[in-house]
């Protein structure tokens, strides 16, 4: 038996319990939600299809409740089909039931899409006078930021073209790479593994494992290669229709509006970034020199400092992020124990389950969900921490309805990155040893980098793999590694070492391909989060509150209303530079315990 096997973590049995949502597949509640909701979209718009533009304050107001409701049911159906389904790919039944959701909201979507064309239709002087009725003043930032789409929206019956095909597209395509990978399996040492068991290997101390993890990787990517390139490019192509057809200068355009920033500031995050990569070179040539090697392979990138990191249980991760949260605020401790209390979390490592860690916020009169794989590791406990402040967000943000709980993906970090940063923050403060601390600095900074730097030179593929595809046609596999190539070179110079076999490296990443854009998101939550933090400690009482009730805002306001709240101004240039000077600090915290260890 491998000593994986022997070695547990106590969150082997850590599954979610979805009967909040609905008590299984063949829940006759799920089925009758399906038949009503169809029942109910054809009366709204037997109601309101035509009247749009006639309707007062209170027409309106009663509108938005009814369509609210909709939205509601099949965000509960579409949340349900994919929470299942993400713990188990390889079941088919899953997969059906996850289809049939996408099929049955494209129809809804193509029952309801007038209601927004009428909407956008309505003229600009009598539009701004509901806005700014009190009557709507519950539905006021959603009235606002939708109409900020009237260049972007077709016509109805071009609309409901684009729902119904986009089951058999984008939504078709994203799930058989889903599934593709959910299926793949590694070889490493004699046993299969996931993917996600194999990419645990790259933070091992035992650098022949993480090379063997790393050839591992590279062996069953090439196999896929060909496969995700042809989805790659489907994707790429699709985007390209949506985005001539609805008019967007650039690829990037649609994300940054429903972001809701514009393409100017996002330019200057990724310059102030791009122009700073000289941090990473300076980071990375410190941790060659700890790690005592001549050279740092792109496989030794996560090698931890000290050789025997110990194993963290389920129940030491939990009690470490429980502390932390509710020493910030007692309200944050109370809501994250709702997680841990009421099985929100699915924590398991299992074949089929897919990779990585999400939080689902479902709907706002059920709650949030946690997915991650749990493994034991600090990073794990970084990792719930960061979903479990997605959770906390998404949880507090619910009262503002389905119109206006979720946040812009450019605030949308914040919590997270946040609880990261306390938890962080209170494993420093119980180490004496420099040499753990430095080591536990080091972790720290290596996630910094790889969610502010990596992420913007993750952009900068993303950018170049559309120009391409746009100007140039589809690409090949070649095409895309060595575009990855050459962005991965620029964000790690002559510090990292990469190796041919990590050209192949962007065919596993999902971003690039379910939310087109999204990657710059983490730089921004990261910054603006180090800028946060910094506020905290120089604030004598009451930042904690007005935290909460940034948190309790969700997307009821513009982001720059919100944080503002904070004392941040996130539209100013140089905003950046204050985040980027703080991971500049740590940097030099290093080097200066480094120094002071010998």
């Amino acid at each position: 038996m491998s000593d994986k096997v022997k070695e547990k973590t106590g969150a082997e049995n850590v599954q979610w319990d979805l009967s909040d949502l609905y008590d299984s597949i063949d829940d006759p509640a799920l089925e009758n939600d399906k038949k009503k909701l169809i029942e109910q979209a054809e009366e709204f718009a037997s109601t309101y299809k035509g009247n749009v533009a006639d309707l007062d304050e209170e027409g309106m107001k009663q509108a938005l409740e009814d369509y609210e409701e909709l939205i509601e049911t099949v965000g509960k159906i579409g949340s349900y089909a994919h929470l299942i389904w993400s713990t188990d790919t390889n079941k088919s039944e899953y997969g059906k039931l996850m289809q049939e959701a996408n099929e049955l909201s494209s129809e809804i979507h193509q029952k309801l899409v007038f209601f927004d064309v009428e909407w956008l239709d309505v003229d600009d002087e009598k539009a701004q006078k509901l806005i700014e009725s009190g009557e709507l003043e519950p539905y006021k930032h959603y009235l606002e930021t939708s109409r900020r789409y009237k260049d972007h929206v077709l016509s109805e019956k071009e609309e409901q073209v684009l729902s119904a095909k986009k089951v058999t597209g984008r939504s078709a395509w994203n799930r058989y790479f889903d599934e593709t990978m959910g299926a793949a399996r590694f070889e490493l040492d004699g046993e299969e593994l996931t993917q996600q068991e194999v990419l645990s290997k790259l933070h091992e101390p035992d650098r022949d494992l993480r090379k063997r993890a790393h050839a591992s990787l590279t062996d069953t990517f090439e196999d896929n290669s060909r496969t995700m390139t042809f989805i790659f490019n489907t994707l790429l192509a699709d985007k390209h229709t949506d985005d001539k057809l609805r008019g967007y200068d650039s690829w990037i355009s649609s994300r940054n509006l429903a972001n809701e920033i514009d393409d100017e500031t996002v330019d200057v995050l990724i310059n102030s970034v791009t122009d700073s990569y000289n941090l990473v070179h300076r980071f990375y040539d410190l941790k060659r020199s700890l790690l005592g090697y001549d050279e740092l392979y792109d496989y030794d990138r996560y090698a931890p400092l000290l050789e025997s990191e110990k194993k963290i249980s389920w129940d030491e991760a939990r009690e470490m992020v429980m502390d932390s949260y509710t020493d910030f605020h007692p309200e944050m401790g109370t809501v994250t124990g709702k997680f841990f209390d009421n099985n929100w979390i699915d924590a398991a490592m299992k074949p089929g389950k897919r990779g990585g860690a999400y939080s689902a916020s479902t709907v706002p009169s059920v709650h949030p969900y946690v997915f991650m794989n749990f493994d034991g590791k600090v990073r794990d406990v970084q990792t719930l921490a960061h979903e479990l402040g997605h959770g906390v967000h998404q949880y507090l943000s619910r009262e503002q309805g389905a119109l206006q709980a979720d946040t812009p993906l450019t605030t949308a970090e914040t919590a997270s990155v946040f609880g990261e940063m306390l938890v962080f923050q209170k494993l420093m403060g119980k180490l004496d040893d420099p040499k753990e601390k430095l080591a536990l600095l080091i972790g720290k900074i290596d996630d910094t980098i790889a969610t502010v730097f990596r992420q913007v030179s993750m952009n900068r593929f993303e950018d170049a793999m559309h120009t391409h595809r746009r100007q140039k046609g589809e690409l090949t596999t070649e095409d895309f590694s060595t575009l990855w190539r050459e962005t991965q070179e620029a964000v790690y110079g002559d510090s990292v070492t990469l190796t041919e076999e990590y050209n192949l490296w962007w065919s596993y990443i999902p971003h690039f391909l379910h939310t087109p854009g999204y990657v710059y998101a983490y730089a921004f939550g990261e910054l603006l989060v180090l800028a946060l933090y910094q506020q905290y400690t120089r604030s004598q009482n009451g930042f904690s509150d007005k935290y909460i009730e940034m948190l309790r805002a969700g997307g009821s306001d513009w982001p720059e209303n919100i944080v503002g709240k904070l004392g941040l101004d996130i539209t100013q240039p140089d905003f950046w530079d204050n985040g980027l000077a703080a991971i500049e600090e740590m940097i030099k915290q290093a080097e200066e315990l480094a120094k002071k260890i010998n």
